[in-house]
């Protein structure tokens, strides 16, 4: 194992743990800086009950510190839930950069990036997110051996949106099993907002399944790939656009907070299942779908195959097996979907219930043992 050593002023490179426990309900919180590189960062850790903290790196030009704070938090809270729930033996972490990938990253951000990683120790293991890909953790790899997401060629599992993608498919089915009777989309019509790393691959199925697909996304690229890749593939201008056009489903899968009051009172759709992390604005909204009779798939449920194909890849990757895992949510969502309506709550409220009784398990036996 490579030898690690944490940042120093030496360095130019700062750690500081904002706050532990007490706060939050996370273990810790720890602000990075590295003047030299220009990296500025969070590392969020939710939980370690199950084991290291496993949650990706999202690069993103945050408005302000704080609201980096929130997103790492808000992010680094799902995972704990996700891996949870998808049975693996990690607890959710999360980090943030802050700033436009496209203007600030370079490989000595990435490398001093690694270096603050590395310094926890194993407790939070990274992965790819939002704004960073094979080929970065292919570089933060050098300077942290706790890094998943990497290419084949440097050991790792390669892109892990085929599995996320996947695993949402799966999650999709589950939701028309309980919605209409079939786990197929057949003849439904999709309307898939974000068809970024994650989206485009969603379309694939939902095409493959014989459903009609509607797409949206900020960049006309990402748009125009999708389209000339599948030529009965329609597009709307944007995703209030999307939620107010005629589907039977919604899938989210861009960034977080697409389901809020306006979207909500919006919608046409009778499901919601995406990609997307957060995608509920507020607490509340879980609720409104559920009186308004849209079935909602938890998000960290139903995108927890890149999580599972990155945690195989710690064991050495087989990409049969991660893809037998992630087959699994299907029946991990219809068994929240049967909770749900057992016990008279939103699908969500049933998630957390799950993934909160694993983790205190985990923990109950943790403490027997010392």
């Amino acid at each position: 194992m490579t030898d690690v050593r944490p940042p120093s002023d030496a360095d130019g490179g700062v750690l500081h743990t904002l706050f532990r426990s007490d706060r939050g309900g996370h273990e810790q919180v720890v602000l990075c800086q590295d003047r030299e590189s220009g990296l500025k960062a969070v590392i969020a850790l939710h939980s370690t009950a199950l084991g290291p903290a496993l949650g990706g790196t999202r690069f993103y030009p945050y408005a302000s510190e704080e609201e980096a704070v929130q997103d790492a938090l808000n992010l680094s809270r799902g995972m704990s839930y996700k891996n949870a729930l998808a049975g693996l033996d990690h607890g959710g972490g999360k980090a943030v950069i802050i700033g436009d990938p496209d203007l600030i990253k370079t490989e000595e951000l990435l490398l001093a990036y690694g270096r603050f990683v590395a310094s926890l120790g194993g407790r939070y293991v990274t992965a790819c997110d939002v704004g960073t890909y094979v080929q970065d953790m292919d570089v933060v790899a050098r300077e942290n051996p706790w890094t998943t997401g990497r290419s084949p060629e440097n050991g790792g599992a390669g892109d892990s949106s085929v599995l996320t993608a996947f695993g949402v498919f799966q999650g999709m089915r589950a939701a028309a099993q309980t919605q209409w009777g079939e786990p197929t989309l057949r003849g439904r019509r999709v309307g898939v907002a974000g068809v970024g790393k994650v989206g485009h691959h969603l379309v694939d199925h939902l095409v493959e399944d014989g459903a009609e697909v509607v797409v949206t996304d900020v960049r006309a690229e990402a748009v125009e790939r999708v389209v000339a890749r599948h030529p009965q593939v329609t597009a709307v201008t944007d995703a209030d656009v999307l939620v107010r056009t005629p589907l039977d489903v919604y899938a989210p899968c861009a960034l977080g907070g697409a389901l809020n009051d306006d979207s909500v009172a919006a919608l046409t759709a009778a499901v919601v299942c995406g990609a997307a992390n957060n995608q509920l604005a507020h607490p509340g909204v879980e609720k409104d779908l559920a009186d308004r009779g849209i079935l909602y798939a938890p998000d960290y449920v139903v995108n927890a195959g890149g999580v599972i194909q990155v945690a195989d890849e710690l064991h050495g990757f087989d990409f049969d097996r991660a893809k037998a895992k992630a087959t699994l949510i299907f029946d991990t969502t219809l068994a929240i979907f049967d909770r749900a309506k057992a016990d008279g709550i939103p699908p969500a409220v049933a998630a957390d219930r799950l993934a909160d009784q694993r983790m205190a398990e985990a923990r109950a036996v943790a403490t027997a043992a010392r």
